[in-house]
């Protein structure tokens, strides 16, 4: 996938470089400072020539310093990456609209599914689809338009609800791992079916917490006016200048804080947790009780299901925090062969942030294939949805409409024995 990206971004070789990323097509203040999440249009900057330029560039005087040179060879988008691009995020939105609703709809109307580790996915599933119906199509907005036509409060509103989604992710994923090792650690105690006080109350301070972190987005980010081409153009961005000292420092350090908190950290308190849980389920091994093997069975396969969900979390987000990180460390704008240099983190950067809206939607369809409790369940509420139109076409009287509910409970496993089975998979 890397190498199709390269093919339809650096057409030219490694000595073009993306007018995008050009300080001279640029203030040099929006180019220093390329956060992850930013909405600043690509297609902004592509479509201008060299000598063009060459001849915008103020003349510097001998009192001033020189300014950077210029790429000699820029490289454009092309439309195939637009297209691709497009093509990916409309999958994105399908299947994430589609799997998410169907893992929620599962948690919310079997009584079995309605326990600890459950409500944290439902959570999970919740930000992400909160994210694909507003954040997604904007994105795919933003690289096909030049000007941003949505106002302010859209333009503070996207990046929050980002930031705010991926937040609900991470700590989500740092819950479920704590619940794991909760749940191993007191394998004697056997838990009902239901959602326990303090659960809800965890994903309700998860939802606060990510929402509170996310402010300081929406507060730095502004639309900013830019000429281009004799153009005025106003586009949704990371603000250069704020307004507190508070802000200075959050826009300094946001590449590490992004990296950090909201990589990092999942990463951490998995490895931490998983490690006590395996070292507790070995002392205690020996001494369970041949009763309770079936029960610690269905937990192990929750734990491998969460840390299936940390290792997608992190195969995801990985090329997007590795761009930001090797921009913020080893990119110099006084070195000439910078121009090489950015050609290949704006590579990285699509990559990424395609990789990163993949996460929103990939969890239902990893529970699909790691849970065989999900699997069942996913399959039965499809083919309910599938089967609904031929139920509307039964016979009108009772007698009928009656033996056509029973054959389509049948035949969907829907009768007494499905039951008792989805029943026996139920997990703590």
């Amino acid at each position: 996938a890397l190498a199709i990206l390269l093919t339809c971004l650096v057409p030219g070789g490694h000595n073009q470089t993306p007018r995008a990323l050009q300080e001279s097509a640029v203030p040099s203040e929006v180019l220093s400072r390329e956060q992850a999440y930013s909405l600043v249009q690509p297609s902004l900057l592509q479509d201008a020539k060299v000598s063009n330029l060459s001849e915008s560039l103020p003349r510097s005087s001998s009192s001033e310093p020189p300014l950077l040179p210029v790429c000699a060879k820029p490289a454009d988008i092309r439309h195939v990456f637009k297209y691709i691009n497009t093509i990916v995020s409309c999958t994105i939105f399908i299947v994430g609209i589609i799997g998410n609703s169907t893992l929620l709809r599962i948690i919310y109307k079997n009584k079995c599914m309605r326990n600890g580790p459950n409500v944290l996915i439902a959570s999970l599933a919740l930000g992400d689809l909160l994210y694909i119906l507003i954040a997604l199509p904007i994105n795919v907005y933003k690289l096909l338009a030049k000007d941003w036509p949505f106002g302010v409060q859209v333009c503070k509103l996207v990046p929050f609800i980002q930031k705010a989604s991926v937040g609900i992710t991470v700590l989500s994923l740092c819950a479920l791992s704590i619940d794991r090792y909760r749940a191993v650690a007191s394998w004697s105690r056997i838990q009902g079916i239901g959602i326990p006080m303090w659960k809800a109350v965890e994903v309700v301070l998860i939802w606060a917490v990510a929402l509170v972190l996310a402010v300081p987005e929406a507060i730095a980010f502004d639309m900013v006016e830019l000429s281009y081409w004799e153009q005025h153009l106003w586009v949704c961005m990371l603000a250069s200048e704020q307004k507190s000292s508070f802000m200075m420092f959050y826009r300094d350090v946001k590449d590490w804080w992004l990296f950090g908190f909201y990589f990092c950290l999942p990463l951490v308190c998995t490895g931490i947790f998983y490690t006590l849980m395996s070292c507790e389920m070995l002392s205690k091994r020996n001494g369970m009780r041949i009763a309770l093997n079936d029960h610690m069975k269905r937990r192990r396969e929750v734990a491998k299901t969460v840390f299936c969900l940390v290792v997608i979390f992190a195969l995801c987000w990985l090329p997007l925090h590795l761009s930001r990180i090797l921009k913020k460390t080893i990119y110099d704008q006084t070195d000439p062969n910078r121009c090489e240099l950015l050609s290949f983190l704006l590579v990285m950067d699509y990559f990424g942030i395609n990789m990163a809206s993949l996460n929103s939607c990939i969890n239902p369809v990893a529970l699909y294939f790691v849970s065989r409790k999900f699997k069942n369940c996913f399959q039965s509420c499809l083919c309910c949805w599938c089967q609904r139109p031929a139920l509307s076409i039964t016979p009108t009287d009772e007698k009928g409409s009656v033996g056509k509910w029973k054959a389509t409970g049948q035949e969907l496993g829907l009768d007494r024995s499905s039951s008792r089975l989805s029943n026996k998979y139920s997990s703590s």
